[in-house]
């Protein structure tokens, strides 16, 4: 635990944001002070300077690429979202910020609704390729609550989007569930279980979520270093695996490493909406493309959700309480 940190919701007064008298509001969350990172591109190979700063309530997240001039804001947007081949990317007026989908992974899994993100590339570094690297430095930040009910989305009626074999669903749910099943037919994937389902009811994200690696076959990593791309992988930032094994000295962080980051990644593309999610995600053989319609699809139906918040009045389900309790627990 971040010393100074408030974890859970505590009675407080806001006669400015329409709560005229004391409750136990779910409070919206920044970090407390500006954290600093550098690391490498994923894709670009070249170094990246990475600026987390404070924002006030309801800005939501806000990345800004300060290596333009003027610097460009891309607010979180599913309809702003590129590049989804191996990342998800957001553009505005023809600049991108890639590989967004890790840290904002682990702002979804500390409960961070608003933040100022500063990057000098047109992607986020890759650090260990997990999400993991992003929470440590979060919480070293410290995790600030604010005077402000935080706003759910929460899913309403069950949505899904297909594609051939593949399908991502939400369906109405209590709290914040996801299940993900993925085939490879390759001995390394095969060999670990290509099913998990978390339940942020019962499972913590820092421990069983967000140290999952994103993982990648050799013969495509040359293939697209040979075309420009993924210049910055290496062993340090992913699981590579040749014909038959997992090249990493240390092997997997966890038996089902592979799936588990597929989990990392939905979460992360979810939280693309704007607001953490009350619902249950079911997905199979799906990715960053499928998770974006997915969104699409569901805020296009305005039956489907609803944006809601919780004080004494309407109490938090459990499963939140749980959740938001989450940055509390350790490695």
């Amino acid at each position: 635990m971040v010393a100074g940190v408030s974890y859970l919701a505590v009675p407080f007064m806001v006669c400015s944001e329409g709560i005229s008298e004391t409750k136990k509001v779910i409070r919206q969350r920044t970090l407390k002070s500006i954290i600093t990172a550098t690391g490498v591109g994923l894709h670009g190979g070249r170094k990246v300077n990475l600026v987390l700063r404070p924002a006030s309530v309801n800005t939501g997240i806000v990345f800004h690429r300060t290596d333009t001039h003027p610097p460009i804001d891309l607010p979180v947007d599913p309809y702003a979202v590129c590049d989804t081949r191996m990342c998800s990317g957001l553009e505005k007026d023809g600049y991108k910020v890639g590989t967004v989908e890790h840290l904002m992974s682990a702002l979804a899994g500390l409960g961070i609704d608003n933040l100022h993100i500063d990057v000098d590339a047109p992607e986020i570094p890759i650090l260990d390729g997990s999400a993991g690297p992003f929470v440590f430095l979060l919480q070293s930040g410290g995790i600030e609550e604010q005077p402000a009910a935080k706003k759910f989305l929460r899913v309403k009626k069950t949505v899904e989007y297909r594609e051939d074999d593949k399908f991502v669903r939400l369906s109405p749910y209590d709290g914040f569930r996801l299940a993900f099943s993925i085939i490879f037919d390759h001995p390394a994937i095969d060999s670990t279980s290509t099913e998990v389902e978390i339940d942020f009811a019962k499972h913590s994200y820092v421990r069983d979520v967000s140290r999952a690696r994103t993982f990648g076959f050799v013969q495509d990593v040359e293939f697209m270093q040979a075309n420009g791309l993924a210049l910055g992988g290496s062993l340090e930032n992913a699981i590579v695996i040749d014909e038959y094994r997992v090249l990493n000295a240390e092997g997997l962080r966890y038996a089902d490493e592979f799936v588990r980051h597929k989990v990392l990644d939905a979460i992360g593309d979810l939280y693309i909406c704007g607001h953490p999610l009350l619902a249950a995600y079911t997905a199979h053989k799906a990715g960053h493309a499928l998770n974006n319609r997915l969104l699409r699809v569901l805020l296009e139906d305005a039956s489907a959700w609803e944006i809601v918040s919780f004080d004494d009045t309407a109490p938090a389900p459990a499963a939140v309480v749980h959740q938001l309790a989450e940055p509390a627990l350790a490695f």
